[in-house]
Parts: structure tokens; C-alpha cells; sequence
């Protein structure tokens, strides 16, 4: 097997969940350039290029907008599954697990390996800070991407207002106005019904050979057992 087939095998998650997300963001900025078009036509002005589009407002709230939820779903659910449990489902620990766990079960401090990440080992910040890296990424990413909202998003508001002749809002009038939560929950909404039901549909439903599932004869009762 060559160096890139051995890389694309080992990788293959990534790499299709990556193309695809980069395939879909193009279709959303062609899409979206022609409707933004439209609504200036409407509104009586010229159409701009595709280029200029994606240096808008507009395109750019909308996609932090559903960045801000992703994450904001990965943030609560990694911190979340800590300690919440749900009997059945593979998407939760087992109900003899909920917590941290000990130190000899998460393989850290004196109970690490040769073979595990050099901060794990470690009994100071370094290995508190680890062993919490990823909920702290993701919650880092999301506020990121939140603001990034806000900030797009109010730009965007503005400038429709300002075509249709009305006068514009400050950032912290956004923040409180319909329009920042109404993009925003109904993003929240979305995210938080599809991490539910995944977690209740899998107690009874399975997928043969996906680590998402129980082992298609497993009990429902079998809890954080994947497939």
C-alpha cells in the first residue's frame, strides 16, 4: 500500500466529512449569491459579482451561524456525557461510569503509558488542562463563532435597514434584538433535538459495523457498548 493510499485509509473520516463540508459551502455561497441578488434587484439596486458577495455580511452571518450551533452542540454534549447518562444508549458511558472517572481508568498521571500523550503523564496544569483540551476547544470555537454572529449579523441587519431608508442599531441593541436570537435559536433548537434523538433512537435502532450503534444483537438495555 503507498504512502497516500495508507494516509487516505487512516484519514478517511476527515477527508470525506472535510470534502463535504467544503463542497456544501460552496453550494451555500453560489446559492446564496443569487438571492442576495435578487433581494437588491428588489430593492432597486445593481447586482453585485461573486467575488464581492463572499466579502459581505450576509454570507458571512450565515455561516457562522451554523458554525456557533455546531459547536455549541459538541461543547455540551463532550461536557455533558461526563455525567449524564441514558440506559441503552451507546452515546452514553456506562451507569456505573458517570464522573471523571479515576486516574487509573483515564490512564493519566502515574497510571499513563508509553504510548500516551506527554501531558497525560502529567499531575500539574499541564495535565489538568489536557484532560479538558477538547470541551475547552470546542466551547474556544464557539464563542468565537457566536461573536463572529453578532458582529456579521449586525452588520448585515444594518445595511438591509439602510436600503429600505431606515435608520441603523448599535452591536449591544442587536444582541437584544429579534433578529440575533431568532437566528440563533433556531439553530440551538436543531442541534439539541438531533443530539437527543440520537441518544434515545440508538437504545432501539442499530447500524450494523458503525461505532455509533450497539452490535446489532445487543440488548437494549446494554449500555455504552458500540458496535
Amino acid at each position: 500500500m503507498s504512502r497516500l493510499s495508507r494516509f487516505v485509509k487512516h484519514n478517511g473520516l476527515t477527508l470525506a466529512f472535510g470534502t463535504g463540508f467544503l463542497l456544501t459551502l460552496v453550494g451555500q455561497a453560489v446559492s446564496g449569491h443569487a438571492d442576495f441578488n435578487d433581494q437588491l434587484v428588489t430593492d432597486g439596486l445593481q447586482p453585485i459579482s461573486f467575488l464581492p458577495y463572499l466579502a459581505t455580511s450576509d454570507f458571512a452571518v450565515d455561516v457562522t451561524e451554523n458554525w456557533q450551533s455546531e459547536y455549541l452542540q459538541f461543547f455540551l454534549y463532550i461536557f455533558g456525557t461526563v455525567w449524564l447518562l441514558q440506559r441503552g444508549s451507546p452515546e452514553s458511558k456506562e451507569l456505573h461510569k458517570a464522573g471523571v472517572e479515576s486516574d487509573r481508568e483515564q490512564k493519566v498521571g502515574a497510571h499513563a503509558g508509553p504510548s500516551s500523550p506527554r501531558w497525560a503523564a502529567d499531575t500539574g496544569w499541564r495535565g489538568k488542562l489536557y484532560s479538558r483540551s477538547l470541551g475547552s476547544v470546542m466551547a474556544v470555537i464557539f464563542v468565537w463563532s457566536w461573536l463572529a454572529q453578532s458582529i456579521t449579523g449586525v452588520a448585515a441587519y444594518n445595511e438591509q435597514h439602510l436600503r429600505q431608508l431606515q435608520a441603523p442599531i448599535s452591536w449591544p441593541q442587536y444582541l437584544g434584538g429579534a433578529d440575533f436570537w431568532n437566528r440563533t435559536l433556531q439553530n440551538w433548537q436543531s442541534e439539541l433535538l438531533a443530539v437527543a434523538s440520537m441518544a434515545i433512537l440508538s437504545v432501539y435502532l442499530r447500524q450494523r459495523g458503525s461505532p455509533e450503534s450497539k452490535p446489532v444483537g445487543a440488548a437494549h438495555a446494554s449500555t455504552g457498548v458500540e458496535g
